[in-house]
């Protein structure tokens, strides 16, 4: 099974859900979906429990799944939650990273600035991952951290459907993660936790926009 055909179907699935292509209520019938992107129904099986995972569909067993209904309210709390949850990974990283820690998060850092300039959304994402995950690493509280990664997680598709043009959301989001390698570099750690929190927050507003519209 390629983990590549898996990632592809759930994404475009994700998208259209997010979206609202597919509606709450609506059917995701496993041999027609594997007929649409012409696979076999495994990768298909699995995009649709990722899906599930993440809360977007529920499962009919043996048959498929369904678009879950998105409900706004429990999606404000937890981006809130996220926001408060990784504003104080920050907080702790500024505290506690060693050297040799803070070095690795203005490498990927500056790796990320890179893939934004060209517009590689794929790099991007991935460094991105990396840049929240040191961070979340390096506040050495493995119960924070573990719920951090949660939440990202969780919220990681609503995100990545934002409708702001890719070039300039990553810039921004970059000119931001400056803010936050800043401080954590120089262990500050009230403005590690505010930088943070408010890259979070504008993230999340631009997810509940969207889903407003």
């Amino acid at each position: 099974m390629s983990t590549t055909s898996v990632d592809r179907i759930y994404k475009l699935i994700a998208e259209q859900i997010i979206t609202g292509d597919l509606q709450p209520g609506e059917k995701l019938e496993e041999k027609v979906l594997a007929s649409r992107f012409g696979v076999s129904r495994t990768p298909v099986r699995e995009a649709l429990r990722e899906l599930s995972a993440r809360g977007l569909i529920d499962l009919i067993p043996r048959r498929g799944g369904m678009v879950a209904e998105i409900g706004l309210e429990r999606l404000s709390d937890m981006l809130d939650a996220e926001c408060e949850v990784e504003g104080l990974c920050a907080r702790l990283a500024a505290m506690r990273m060693t050297a040799l820690e803070k070095g690795a998060l203005r490498e990927v850092h500056d790796r990320l600035r890179v893939a934004a300039e060209h517009q590689d959304g794929a790099a991007y994402l991935a460094l991105n991952h990396d840049f929240h995950d040191l961070i979340c690493a390096g506040s050495h509280n493995m119960t924070l951290a573990d719920s951090t990664r949660a939440l990202r997680e969780r919220l990681s598709p609503f995100r990545q459907s934002q409708a702001d043009e890719q070039g300039r959301r990553f810039m921004r989001s970059v000119e931001e993660h400056e803010a936050i390698v800043d401080a954590i570099s120089r262990s500050d750690a009230n403005a590690s936790y505010e930088t943070m929190r408010l890259h979070n927050a504008r993230l999340g507003t631009g997810v509940l926009k969207l889903l407003r519209r």
